[in-house]
């Protein structure tokens, strides 16, 4: 009987040992809404989904989260300060609408920083990117992760585009960011300052004759139903920023912060891979649609910099002289 005793102990203890670390966590069922301006169906949705199952499994199935797409609980400078006031958990948009909440972020707009999506992760996901991430918080913002929106590219009913010329009086929607509106400007179109999800209708009713987006988000939301010509010209990175608020963050327990920012980074990965992937097939699809696309040369691409060249004397003038110090240090050292 005392041997008995004896094994029953041991299988107790060795039962209490293997119980799922999620039943031991402090975490509160909770309903998180997410808001993200593309469709369900585009990379974006398909992020927001993973990242949803993550934080399911990662809390046991108490961490509950609604994705809500097509902005429909606002684009992305409304639902900022939604999640400021705390009347929204979670989103992801761009980090270029940022820009009048913390003005750094405007350098991660200024054209042709990054050679490829290699130096673009080293930058965002190192002490750069996450100092600059940091700066939210006292503007009532928790920044967790960036995905990838991608490098932008030109669309346009009007013309082919394959030399700064071309954009010569074409109306082309660009961010409500100031360092877009003037690198466009230096371009010689004619800068449109416009909101994402007014863009379709703008285009299709010729409020504007094109806009600039990543090949995703222009197969995604079908701007090759309003769109002719296509240019490869990649002249932004553009990261994605996935935002809580701070006022709902800092309620939070510590396993419940914690198993979000697990959940988030697990996302980033998700999403960048699979952006990278449709990135690929995208231009083949917009292609097949009908579109006709060009890719920059290399010497255009050089004129283009040194035409917009004054956007970064004009950014480090007003006050971001050793920011962009900072990130053009970072870059050269991944270059290395």
């Amino acid at each position: 009987m005392k041997i008995l005793r004896t094994l029953l102990l041991a299988a107790g203890l060795t039962a209490a040992a293997v119980v799922p670390a999620v039943q031991a966590q402090d975490v509160k069922p909770r309903l998180i809404r997410f808001g993200y301006g593309l469709s369900e169906s585009s990379n974006q949705g398909r992020a927001v989904k993973f990242f949803a199952e993550e934080l399911s499994k990662r809390s046991g199935g108490k961490l509950k989260m609604k994705g809500f797409g097509d902005a429909s609980l606002g684009n992305d400078i409304q639902m900022q300060q939604t999640l400021i006031g705390g009347a929204q958990e979670m989103m992801v948009g761009s980090t270029a609408t940022l820009v009048g909440i913390v003005k750094d972020f405007a350098v991660y707009d200024l054209p042709f920083l990054f050679n490829n999506e290699r130096e673009a992760d080293a930058v965002l996901d190192g002490p750069f990117g996450q100092k600059l991430m940091a700066k939210l918080e006292e503007r009532g913002l928790v920044g967790l992760v960036y995905w990838e929106n991608g490098f932008r590219n030109l669309t346009n009913s009007k013309r082919p585009v394959t030399k700064a010329e071309d954009l010569a009086g074409i109306k082309l929607r660009v961010m409500q960011n100031p360092v877009y509106i003037d690198m466009f400007n230096r371009f010689g179109a004619n800068a449109v300052p416009l909101a994402f999800a007014e863009l379709f209708t703008a285009l299709e009713t010729g409020t504007v004759d094109g806009q600039e987006n990543p090949v995703t988000t222009i197969q995604s939301s079908k701007f090759y139903e309003v769109q002719k010509y296509l240019t490869i010209s990649k002249h932004v990175y553009s990261p994605w920023i996935v935002l809580a608020s701070k006022r709902w963050f800092d309620s939070l327990s510590n396993d419940e912060r914690r198993i979000i920012r697990e959940a988030a980074v697990a996302s980033r990965d998700f999403e960048r891979k699979d952006s990278r992937e449709l990135s690929v097939q995208s231009v083949g699809f917009l292609k097949e649609k009908g579109m006709q696309i060009n890719e920059l040369s290399d010497a255009e691409l050089n004129r283009m910099r040194e035409l917009v060249k004054p956007a970064f004397d004009k950014y480090a003038a007003e006050g971001g002289a050793d920011q962009l110090k900072d990130l053009q240090a970072e870059i050269a050292k991944v270059r290395k």
